[in-house]
């Protein structure tokens, strides 16, 4: 609070009176007319060739600022809090706050890193050696007891080793066996901020290296599904696989993150319909992190795996609320696809989220032909009842 009042005294030149009005959607005010609002002032029987004016400016908005990209990139802090100097807001204030600043990497980098390494390896050792070991064992309860306390022991080492500080809410709606939980999906650690407070049945595919090495070990104590690149491009085959595993109640709940990439911490985007299409009861769950004590978020277009871990382990701790939800259940009528928007829908008002109907896979893949083509539908629709109704 106090870098905050510093650095709000210290801007001597004043703000062009743009900057003062009011943008609740970002750097520019959008006009969020629907289009037919929008056009039916101008006109209201044929197309005019004016009607492109409309589309233009939409375009222009997209490009200026568009709210896809933007939830692509880290959340940007209200104020400067330590932990890096590259927040746009900052600028050099005094040469304490510098020497405070300096100090602050110094602590990070030479006495906790170190100390969150040591902790990290020991986690990750002791998951591959203590899942081996109980892969050993006979199906058993006794097995299915063991492996639940390696897992927990092994997560929870992980967190203390992010100097993780979560608050887990309403636990009463914790997974059950045989259901599904799915979550908003932020970053990696994600999975170990909730196996930290319960056991699940991870679904991914099957990696090299040591991933792979954890993947192999862990998949002999418990019925983790992986799935190999042939195969996770066979929908109906991952299907069939999670269908069987959830008529199994006895296995552990099944944890998915429908957006099927990482998101900034600030939005919940489209929930894939495959996991909604298994069945079974749904826990749904919102992780809200607090992006003053670490930026939890991975951009993998920006950050590789190794440099990520890295932001990840020098910040200052990995703060964030959990919240447990009332299970849904699919409704009579209701297809896979309404039925997901439900679940999205709860989670975003849950972990004060922003809701966009957007698909994740556009951080890396153009938008779609259908998506286009449907805006030109609703252009022509509104042509054609207009028309009509002269």
């Amino acid at each position: 609070q106090w870098a905050t009042i510093r650095i709000e005294k210290g801007v001597k030149k004043p703000q062009p009176q743009i900057l003062k009005t009011p943008a609740a959607n970002g750097i520019i005010e959008r006009d969020e007319t629907p289009m037919e609002k929008e056009i039916a002032r101008l006109h209201r029987v044929d197309f005019e060739f004016s009607d492109i004016f409309y589309f233009c400016r939409k375009g222009f908005e997209a490009i200026v600022e568009d709210e896809v990209t933007q939830r692509f990139s880290s959340e940007e802090l209200v104020s400067w809090n330590l932990l890096t100097r590259t927040n746009v807001n900052f600028h050099y204030i005094s040469l304490r706050l510098t020497v405070v600043w300096v100090i602050g990497v110094i602590v990070r980098y030479c006495f906790l890193l170190p100390l969150r390494f040591t902790l990290a390896a020991i986690g990750i050792t002791s998951m591959i050696v203590g899942t081996t070991m109980v892969g050993q064992l006979p199906n058993s309860s006794v097995k299915n007891y063991l492996s639940e306390v390696v897992h927990l022991t092994c997560s929870r080492i992980l967190v203390r080793a992010l100097s993780g500080t979560i608050h887990y809410h309403n636990k009463e709606n914790k997974p059950q066996k045989g259901g599904i939980c799915v979550a908003n999906h932020t970053s990696p650690i994600d999975a170990i901020i909730l196996t930290n407070d319960g056991c699940y049945a991870m679904v991914g595919q099957v990696h090299g290296g040591l991933m792979g090495v954890i993947q192999r070990a862990t998949v002999k104590a418990c019925p983790h599904v992986w799935f190999e690149r042939s195969e996770i491009k066979d929908r109906h085959l991952v299907t069939k696989r999670l269908r069987e595993h959830v008529a199994d109640k006895s296995k552990l709940p099944i944890l998915i993150f429908p957006e099927g990439t990482c998101i900034n911490n600030t939005s919940v985007m489209m929930f894939k319909k495959g996991s909604f299409e298994i069945g079974g009861t749904i826990y749904p769950v919102a992780i809200k992190y607090d992006p003053q004590f670490g930026d939890a978020f991975w951009n993998s277009s920006k950050y590789n795996i190794v440099s990520y871990l890295l932001r990840i382990m020098t910040s200052w701790a990995i703060v964030c609320n959990v919240w447990y939800m009332p299970p849904m259940v699919r409704k009579e009528g209701e297809d896979a696809v309404q039925f997901a928007n439900r679940v999205k829908s709860a989670i975003a008002r849950q972990g004060g989220l922003t809701e966009l109907p957007w698909d994740g896979g556009l951080k890396r893949a153009k938008v779609k032909d259908t998506f286009k083509e449907q805006q030109q539908k609703n252009y022509s629709k509104m042509l054609v009842r207009n028309g009509s109704i002269g």
